[in-house]
């Protein structure tokens, strides 16, 4: 390069700015992997990773949704102050061991442990449809929908149709979809919807810097239905056909709750609602008494960047390490952060049985080569690994100890523990770890357990493969 040539100079000092630049603002309020990776990419690319970094990778939301996360908190706050102290939401006692575990989530997302729940699984996906369709013909009030996918195929006319008359007969019906996730749908769903009577937003809407949006990668991921305030709905599955675009039968998993439970998702959609659209959701209907209608201890964890410490990712660690027999885990999409590598290496070392229930199919061929980087060290370390074989295993749910376990639209990959808004129910009961251990059993028996003598076998090219895309690991 001739340094004289003012073209090429001006080239080359436009490089290290960005380089210098980005290692300034990079490195400020992100995990060392982020940053790491964001960097890495910045000295090679400078100039594709800057302009990837203004779209998806600014930390700072608009100063207007910043204000908006504030009152929220208040919001949230107050909310979960007012279920803590009814008289009607029961404070159940849990095994001492537990107690630990309920203040943890507590402190994350506020919401305390609440006794007298019902809980019912709901692991097919056509009968998750069916079901909701009926709650929503029977609702006297409010129907308040919150999902990342809300597409305009065959199962979305059936929920919009639902909606539709369930507005026309005057129930208050609300839906907020993410503004990427439904991106595909959004104008038509919206339009539709709209025009009778049912109040939509969209979620993180998104644009260039300085159009008052926010980043590409921070997402509402939740799937949380609300009815009259007495029955919710928390788990995987977004509204969208079963079969998806690319051929794959998707399997979920899906909880309907009632009891005193529901008023921690209502708190969270109203939030939610209120980042989008300031209108704060208040009337005494929404929150009615909390009576018990079942047995089980639950506590919503919620997270996400309205939430001012970390995400799920630190519970989860923290129930890894804390596992005395066993650890479950069932996600499509497993890229973790060290901090969960080493703490499910170190659990199966210690003679815990980890598994980790995965698909071995993939909708994302990035993120399926990123994760299969992981498998030989986690096989090598005592890691049982499945792979289902029919189709996508969307569903995201986590067992300890059979004592614990967390079902809902967490992933375990860093865009879930750190960016991600997510919602899960977190369940203190063993017969609700039994219903799910049985859940489990049933996918374990359609999936193949990988080898670690066979998955050494690969190609040198898939592993170099794996190994490169797991440098974007947590940029996933």
């Amino acid at each position: 390069m001739n340094l004289t040539d003012p073209i090429p100079l001006a080239y080359l000092t436009l490089e290290w700015t960005i380089r210098l630049v980005m290692l300034v603002t990079v490195t400020s309020r992100r995990s060392p992997e982020e940053a790491r990776t964001w960097l890495l990419f910045a000295l090679f690319l400078p100039i594709p990773t800057f302009i990837f970094y203004l779209i998806a990778g600014q930390p700072k939301a608009p100063r207007w949704r910043r204000r908006r996360f504030v009152e929220g908190q208040i919001l949230l706050a107050r909310a979960a102050r007012q279920i803590a102290h009814s008289r009607h939401c029961l404070r159940p006692a849990v095994s001492s061991h537990l107690e630990s575990a309920t203040r943890f989530v507590e402190s994350l997302s506020r919401f305390p442990v609440l006794g007298g729940n019902a809980i019912h699984f709901l692991p097919d996906y056509e009968g998750v449809i069916d079901r909701l369709v009926e709650d929503i013909e029977q609702a006297s009030d409010h129907v308040h929908l919150t999902t990342y996918i809300f597409a305009d195929d065959a199962s979305g006319d059936r929920i919009m149709s639902a909606l539709l008359h369930a507005a026309k007969r005057g129930i208050d019906c609300r839906v907020l979809i993410d503004a990427m996730g439904s991106f595909s749908w959004a104008s038509s769903v919206t339009r539709r919807l709209r025009s009778g009577g049912v109040a939509v937003a969209r979620a993180f809407p998104v644009a260039f810097p300085g159009l008052g949006k926010v980043r590409a990668d921070i997402r509402n991921h939740r799937k949380i239905v609300v009815i009259d305030g007495q029955v919710g709905y928390i788990g995987s599955q977004n509204v969208i056909d079963k079969k998806a675009s690319s051929g794959l039968i998707n399997k979920e998993l899906v909880l309907r709750v009632e009891g005193p439970i529901v008023l921690e998702l209502q708190a969270v959609f109203t939030a939610d609602w209120f980042l989008e659209r300031g209108e704060v959701l208040d009337r005494s209907q929404f929150f009615p008494h909390g009576r018990a209608k079942g047995k089980y201890a639950a506590q919503l964890l919620a997270s996400g960047p309205e939430y001012p410490l970390a995400g799920a990712g630190p519970l989860v660690v923290a129930l890894v390490h804390g596992a005395r027999r066993s650890v479950t885990l069932t996600t499509p999409y497993f890229i973790p952060d060290e901090s969960l590598l080493q703490a499910l290496k170190t659990a199966a070392m210690r003679g815990v049985e980890v598994r980790i229930i995965l698909s071995h199919a993939s909708d994302s061929w990035l993120v399926g080569l990123a994760q299969r980087s992981y498998y030989e060290e986690f096989l090598s370390a005592g890691v049982a690994i499945y792979l289902y074989r029919e189709g996508l295993l969307h569903a995201k749910h986590i067992s300890i100890d059979d004592e614990i376990v967390l079902i809902g639209s967490l992933n375990l990959d860093m865009r879930s523990f750190y960016l991600n808004a997510e919602a899960s129910l977190v369940c203190y009961d063993r017969q609700v770890a039994v219903d799910l251990r049985m859940e489990q059993q049933r996918n374990l028996a359609v999936s193949d357990t990988l080898s670690l003598v066979a998955w050494r076998r690969r190609s040198f090219l898939a592993t170099l493969a794996q190994n490169i895309a797991r440098l974007f690991g947590p940029l996933l």
